[in-house]
């Protein structure tokens, strides 16, 4: 069996921490798991009973596959010990393209009157008032679609017209699928 890459070494105020976690119910199942698992993987002097096995030895004692205690030991070499055991920070989470203010001018827009000669708000019209408004330099028709999709209690569907030339550019959509929005 070759020898572990990644050894647990943890201080006393780490294992009380851990232990505190593992006996809680405050927390999830996978978050008690891993440190129960990071508990009995933990070499350091002074410990209670537990014992470092092998990673055999602790998948089949917490029900977990050998795969897991290499992963979670990995972690807690790379993050430290109470970091591992909880969920890993998104970084690459993107910022909202309309904010609250922005998202209220777009819906009371669209509640308003539409303009001359149309029975309805289309997306480009949509499009064109906000920008016209200066509420936003640019912005997408999809993401008018989606933030009206997301407060559709305040606006009515029927009120709200999607552009026939933005429907059918999926591949795979056949045009006898898209139904012109009348």
């Amino acid at each position: 069996m070759p020898a572990k890459k990644y050894i647990v070494k943890l201080s006393a105020p780490e294992r009380a921490s851990l232990e505190k976690v593992s006996q809680s119910n405050r927390h999830s199942i996978r978050e008690k798991t891993r440190a129960r698992i990071l508990l009995g993987s933990d070499i350091s002097p002074g410990r209670s009973a537990g014992g470092c096995g092998s990673d055999a030895e602790l998948a089949s004692r917490f029900k977990v596959s050998e795969q897991t205690v290499a992963n979670v030991r990995q972690r807690a070499h790379q993050r430290g010990a109470l970091e591992s055991i909880g969920r890993k920070v998104q970084r690459q989470r993107k910022a909202p393209k309309l904010n609250g203010r922005q998202e209220a001018q777009l819906v009371a827009v669209t509640c308003s009157a539409p303009p001359e000669g149309r029975t309805r708000w289309s997306l480009v019209l949509l499009r064109e008032r906000l920008i016209e408004m200066q509420v936003v330099e640019h912005i997408g028709l999809e993401t008018i679609r989606t933030t009206l999709k997301k407060r559709a209690q305040a606006v009515a569907e029927k009120d709200v017209v999607h552009p026939a030339a933005r429907r059918c550019t999926l591949r795979g959509v056949s045009e006898s699928l898209c139904k012109r929005v009348e």
